[in-house]
């Protein structure tokens, strides 16, 4: 079982917002491959499951707000005895260019609140996470950029970068991480 995970805040005012780029990644990934969207509220956050490149799969979006986001995914993974290596967690990162993407199989939160509260209550950074660019904030305090919502323009940056998401969670799914790091992490 494999349990994939997009950060973000719950209710519509953050609907399409940039700290939602991993809500949206899961979002394209349900729709993508037909899984029911409404799933179910468990473990503070909607948990979906389907299949996907022939795996079973859970995906949650945590509903604890982004600052909390290590409480369901700790939940879940304790329930369902998910192991570290088959967890991959999908978050914005104001460091990277918008639409870029960057795949790690662990590491340090970078300053991203989410990642760090996820490290928190797994008890370890030994868990892959795809980063979704958004572009940094300039002039705008980081809290009001990343909480704001992308523009027709941006998203038609963001919007092949979704797609491009899914393509790597299905090579991380079918042919590992090395490989999915190889083929999506190009500069």
């Amino acid at each position: 079982m494999r349990l994939i995970v997009g950060l973000g805040n719950p209710g519509p005012e953050y609907q399409r917002t940039r700290h939602n780029a991993g809500f949206l990644a899961v979002d394209r990934l349900l729709a993508r491959h037909r899984i029911d969207p409404g799933g179910k509220v468990k473990f503070h956050g909607l948990l979906c499951e389907g299949s996907i490149a022939g795996e079973r799969c859970l995906l949650l979006k945590p509903m604890t707000y982004m600052n909390h986001s290590g409480l369901a995914v700790g939940e879940a993974a304790g329930f369902y005895k998910v192991d570290l290596k088959d967890i991959l967690v999908l978050v914005d990162d104001v460091a990277l260019p918008l639409g870029r993407l960057r795949l790690r199989g662990e590491g340090s939160p970078g300053g991203h609140n989410g990642l760090a509260d996820v490290q928190r209550a797994l008890g370890s950074p030994a868990y892959a996470r795809l980063r979704l660019g958004i572009d940094p904030p300039g002039r705008i305090p980081q809290v009001e950029y990343v909480l704001g919502r992308f523009s027709a323009e941006e998203w038609s940056k963001l919007d092949p970068a979704l797609d491009a998401a899914c393509d790597c969670v299905e090579c991380w799914l079918k042919d590992g991480l090395a490989k999915a790091m190889t083929r999506f992490n190009a500069e």
